[in-house]
């Protein structure tokens, strides 16, 4: 019997870990210290995201926002969230994110990173 069940909680797992898209890396990376002010974030995910309903925006310490308002997906590489960034003071500043992954299961999540 507990034979049968590991074996069921096995051919389960990958479908669990497909379930919903999760960030792989960004530009700026999480919590570093950038030189210049990046020209857009940039966040990878493990999986293809639903353009319509994914998005990111950016603030400021004072929770103001301060990216351009173009969040998209790529459309060559539907992995990848961005939107572009004017050129920012020195500061930290706090990226939010929402997605929605292919199979239609929403993430979100958020994190910092300073330019000195």
């Amino acid at each position: 019997m507990w034979r049968r069940l590991a074996a069921v909680a096995l051919l389960a797992a990958p479908g669990l870990a497909a379930a919903h898209a999760f960030p792989d890396h960004s530009e700026p990376r999480v919590g570093h210290t950038v030189d210049a002010p990046p020209p857009a974030v940039r966040i990878w995910f493990d999986g293809q995201l639903e353009p319509v309903f994914s998005t990111v925006h950016v603030e400021n310490a004072d929770r103001q926002r301060v990216d351009k308002r173009d969040a998209r997906v790529d459309p060559s590489d539907q992995t990848l969230l961005e939107v572009s960034l004017p050129p920012l003071p020195p500061g930290r500043y706090h990226v939010f994110w929402s997605v929605v992954a292919r199979d239609g299961h929403r993430t979100e999540g958020d994190f910092s990173f300073r330019i000195r």
